[in-house]
């Protein structure tokens, strides 16, 4: 049986409050933090966008405004590990 709209609330909304306090702490961090950003916060700020568009499949979009939409495999990765986010760049 599916769970009411209150029953979600109930259960998940302190979480994501925290969840989403945090993210506004992470902006406030990265807004006092001298030097420039990069693909990374454009990717999260998009994402976030995301968040706001409705729909029922939001946590699809969000991922995929971190993810690499190319269909192509590439050769070679171009650093040692993942970094969370798509630089936009086909390598």
């Amino acid at each position: 049986m599916a769970m009411t709209r209150q029953k979600v609330l109930d259960q998940y909304f302190m979480d994501a409050r925290h969840k989403l306090i945090d993210v506004a702490a992470f902006l406030d961090r990265v807004e006092r933090a001298e030097g420039d950003a990069d693909f990374r916060l454009d990717a999260f700020k998009d994402a976030m966008k995301r968040l706001d568009g409705g729909g029922a499949d939001r946590a699809n979009d969000v991922l995929m405004a971190f993810s690499d939409p190319t269909e192509e495999p590439i050769n070679k990765a171009s650093g040692k590990g993942a970094c969370g986010a798509w630089t936009g760049k086909v390598e």
